[in-house]
């Protein structure tokens, strides 16, 4: 099967925020005590963890992706999945994969490309006088979190496409860049976007739909806690030795994507990733894919699982 047009979501990358997010947290947090009871069942209440949540996050309860299932990445474009996959990364506006766990990728916390002028300008994060740009993706800007009222005219804004996510029929929701106060100069902060992020898993919830963390594995622990996410889905965490951070508060609920750069040879790409596979601190979900999440047929592409 042909692969579908891509929608215009930008590949993913990790983000490379841990000291930032460290040094908030070793200043403002006492981390809890880590978490490791998360039961392989896949039916939960998003309000039963350590830290109660409010009525509105315990809504309904969700089915979190299966912990044994082989995972993808499509958020580039939707294709047929290896028969050896049971949980799909997709964009919000393809469509699910069916008849396999759906997980619908959402840019929560910066502009997509093709949905800019979604956004009124003074839900941007402005520096001297223009729209702030992620250095990194500078077709992306940044929203500002920093106030309660912005930060519920953006939820009124995401809505719905999480809505609509649950209509199609995805059993999750995953809302992307996190840690974008690390790259806002200071002028938001990890508080901003965890309240933020508990008004998007409270609407998520309410829809029926498991919420993902994305990265931001130092402050995993509050994003559970605070925000009340349900799993992680996270990039290279072997890469980067933060499994952990993760698997201690989601158990075997992480979702890790591993990727092969354009400038490596893909043999030692793979022979990396077969280690990886091997070693006790790999997630039980976890896939190796090209940067560009490029579909099957196209010059690059690259998919790969764990053998059993």
């Amino acid at each position: 099967m042909a692969p579908q047009p891509s929608s215009g979501t930008r590949p993913t990358r990790h983000r490379a925020a841990v000291l930032l997010i460290a040094a908030f947290l070793l200043a403002c947090c006492t981390p809890a005590a880590p978490h490791t009871g998360i039961s392989s069942s896949s039916t939960v209440n998003p309000g039963a963890t350590d830290t109660p949540h409010t009525s509105e996050d315990s809504a309904a309860d969700v089915t979190l992706p299966p912990t044994d299932a082989q995972p993808d990445y499509q958020l580039a474009g939707a294709y047929t999945p290896d028969p050896a996959v049971g949980v799909v990364g997709r964009d919000h506006h393809d469509p699910p994969a069916g008849g396999l766990y759906s997980i619908c990728y959402i840019n929560g916390f910066q502009t997509q490309p093709e949905e800019r002028e979604a956004w009124p300008d003074d839900l941007l994060l402005h520096a001297d006088g223009a729209p702030l740009a992620d250095p990194d993706w500078p077709d992306e800007v940044l929203l500002d979190t920093s106030s309660s009222s912005n930060r519920e005219k953006i939820a009124a804004i995401v809505e719905p496409w999480i809505e609509q996510c649950a209509r199609d029929g995805f059993n999750a929701v995953e809302f992307d860049n996190l840690d974008s106060y690390t790259r806002s100069g200071g002028a938001l902060s990890l508080g901003d976007n965890l309240a933020q992020a508990r008004l998007f898993v409270q609407i998520a919830h309410r829809e029926g739909l498991a919420a993902g963390q994305k990265n931001s594995a130092e402050a995993s622990r509050q994003l559970h806690d605070s925000a009340g996410f349900d799993f992680a889905v996270v990039e290279e965490c072997m890469d980067y030795n933060e499994c952990q951070n993760y698997t201690a508060v989601y158990g075997n609920h992480v979702i890790d994507i591993e990727y092969v750069d354009e400038e490596t040879d893909d043999a030692a790409g793979f022979a990396t990733f077969e280690e990886y596979c091997h070693r006790p601190d790999a997630p039980s979900s976890m896939v190796l894919r090209d940067r560009n999440l490029s579909s099957p047929g196209s010059d690059g592409y690259v998919f790969r699982l764990c053998e059993e």
